[in-house]
Parts: C-alpha cells; sequence; structure tokens
C-alpha cells in the first residue's frame, strides 16, 4: 500500500521509513540492447553474447549500469501517493554505487527509505536511499541517493 503525502507534515512523518519495495522486473537482453541503442554504449559486455559466454567469468551478458539506475523512477513512482501531484522532477543524485553486476535475464527490484523530506523550489524535495536487489543474489546491484522534487497543488 502507498503512503499518502498531502502535506508537508505528512512527508516529514515518512523520514526513515521504508516507503516501499517494487514488484521485481526482468531485465533480458531485448531492454539491455535497447539500451545500448538509445545511449549508443555498444560495449562487448552488454551485446556480445558470444564473447561474453567465452569471456566473462559469469559466461552472459550483463546490464549496463545506468541501465539499473534509469529503472529506479518507475520502479518507485507507486511508493507515495501525493495528493494533487502537477510533476514530478528527478533533480539528481549525490551517490551512486554499482555492487554487483546485473546478469541477463534477471530480476531486480528496488527498496527504498526515505531519508529526507523538505521544501524546495516550491516542492516537496525527497531524498530517498535506494537499493537496487537482483533476486538470487547476496548483493545488491546499485545502491543510490536519489533526489526528487514533487511538486503539489497548493504546497
Amino acid at each position: 500500500m502507498a503512503h499518502v503525502v498531502a502535506t508537508m507534515e505528512d512527508a516529514r512523518a515518512l523520514v526513515g521509513t521504508e516507503v516501499g519495495v517494487s514488484d521485481w522486473v526482468l531485465v533480458d537482453q531485448d531492454r539491455i540492447n535497447k539500451f545500448a541503442e538509445a545511449t549508443d554504449d555498444f560495449q562487448w559486455i552488454h551485446i556480445d553474447e558470444e564473447r561474453c559466454a567465452a569471456e566473462l567469468p559469469i559466461g552472459s551478458t550483463i546490464a549496463h549500469g545506468y541501465l539499473t539506475v534509469s529503472l529506479i523512477p518507475s520502479l518507485i513512482q507507486h511508493f507515495v501517493d501525493f495528493v494533487d501531484l502537477e510533476r514530478v522532477i528527478n533533480y539528481g543524485m549525490n551517490k551512486v554505487r554499482f555492487k554487483a553486476m546485473v546478469p541477463v535475464n534477471s530480476k531486480v527490484r528496488v527498496r527504498a527509505t526515505l531519508k529526507s523530506a523538505r521544501k524546495r523550489a516550491g516542492a516537496l524535495q525527497f531524498i530517498l536511499n535506494i537499493t537496487v536487489e537482483v533476486e538470487g543474489q547476496k548483493r545488491p546491484a546499485c545502491e543510490a541517493e536519489t533526489i526528487g522534487l514533487y511538486f503539489l497543488a497548493g504546497v
């Protein structure tokens, strides 16, 4: 169930709380190839299945780190229900660390904890501690601190 935020007080009450865990999402070769095409990042570890089978220790292609990061906004979008939400701006990241590979055909999910909430530029600024988990792996694929601006009518 999503947390409901209508006021700054609602937001502050969630600080320190795990606000959500997403569903698992498949990272298959088609998704990896499309990301390579969109970003012009054709490094062989992502797209050359034959070479990866022969040369990479895991024997398969791996997702781009930035593909993993790019999944975060869509995976966290239902964690908090913002009342009268007008728009969301991904403001940036304070820190990103890639801690483990995401092998092709893995499933990933996001776990988010609200680090801080404050008013900024006419919006609610949320800083989230994000962990991207890989199904069946102990080490997370990615840990990040994201910053989002949530513009609510009347706030």
